[in-house]
């Protein structure tokens, strides 16, 4: 039997090999953190005061902003800090807890997304039936079973690959631990717990992806027929941002898990994952709240009320 020598820990990749470059990379980094960190608790902090926000759409806005502070925050200070200090080293733990928190929140923001399309199916579709369908008991169990399974699907993830030994090497070709660039380095060329856990995964992805084309079929067609230009309008600002977010996470997430395995590191794969771990959560408040007139005159009453006080 072949001996593994124990991993003790991983090193990430610099975006430079040039300090001054790789400070450079840090304080961007930063700069993007405080921004997304900031537009999503402001969306978090207006719908939590604003009572003519408490509605099911905003529920989900109100749970996808907590979800994307979570999410950055996963992956962005570790990168800051090793860009700035000049270090790379990540504990094996930190790997473990890690990689854990990146499945879990992208798992949750996919069935979440999954989740808004069909309350914007519901209420454009079926208006009438809005407020009976979509009561506060449906909307809370819709976003514990994206929260649930997500937390499911992190520990399913984490279980099978870091019962894999890892000998080639502890390089990570990415600023996280995720899981191609793990699943690379490992010495096991059998791996079924981590094929099973892929099958599983791209059976939901695909069930997810035809749930939120089933919902926007009809959503355009009734959308269509509106005979007023003003709400066409209005349903459609409801619903693109929705599905610019959609594609956009959807669309990376999927060449990156799924494209074939490749022997040498390619520099695409942190381009393409920056766009779902750091573009999709820092844009989100932006392109939802930039044709929103709803989330526009809440944070006018608030910053009013703060003028006032």
């Amino acid at each position: 039997m072949t001996n593994f020598s124990m991993v003790t820990g991983f090193l990430l990749m610099e975006f430079s090999n040039i300090w001054e470059l790789q400070v450079l990379y840090g304080i961007l980094l930063l700069l993007i953190y405080l921004v997304a960190l900031m537009g999503n608790l402001l969306i978090f902090t207006l719908i939590s005061l604003d009572e003519h926000l408490h509605s099911p759409m905003y529920f989900f806005l109100k749970n996808l902003s907590f979800l994307d502070l979570c999410f950055l925050s996963t992956t962005l200070p570790k990168s800051i800090t090793n860009s700035l200090s000049h270090s790379r080293s990540i504990s094996f733990t930190g790997c473990v807890l890690q990689f854990f928190l990146v499945i879990f929140f992208a798992a949750s923001e996919l069935f979440l997304l999954t989740m808004m399309s069909y309350d914007r199916y519901v209420a454009i579709c079926q208006p009438l039936h809005y407020e009976v369908i979509m009561i506060r008991e449906t909307c809370v169990k819709m976003a514990t079973v994206s929260w649930l399974g997500g937390g499911l699907f992190g520990t399913l993830y984490s279980a099978t690959i870091f019962m894999l030994p890892f000998c080639r090497s502890n390089e990570i070709h990415q600023f996280f631990c995720d899981f191609p660039s793990l699943l690379r380095l490992s010495c096991s060329d059998i791996h079924i717990g981590v094929d099973v856990s892929l099958a599983i995964g791209v059976a939901l992805g695909i069930l997810c992806f035809i749930s939120i084309a089933v919902s926007y079929g009809p959503i355009f067609s009734t959308v269509r027929k509106i005979p007023t230009k003003e709400s066409r309008s209005k349903a459609f600002s409801t619903c693109l941002p929705h599905l610019i977010v959609l594609i956009v996470f959807f669309t990376t997430v999927v060449i990156v898990y799924l494209k074939p395995p490749q022997e040498s590191d390619s520099v695409l794969d942190p381009l393409l994952s920056i766009f779902y771990t750091v573009v999709t959560p820092t844009l989100n408040p932006i392109i939802y709240s930039l044709r929103n007139k709803d989330i526009k005159i809440s944070l006018r009453k608030l910053i009013a009320w703060k003028h006032l006080s």
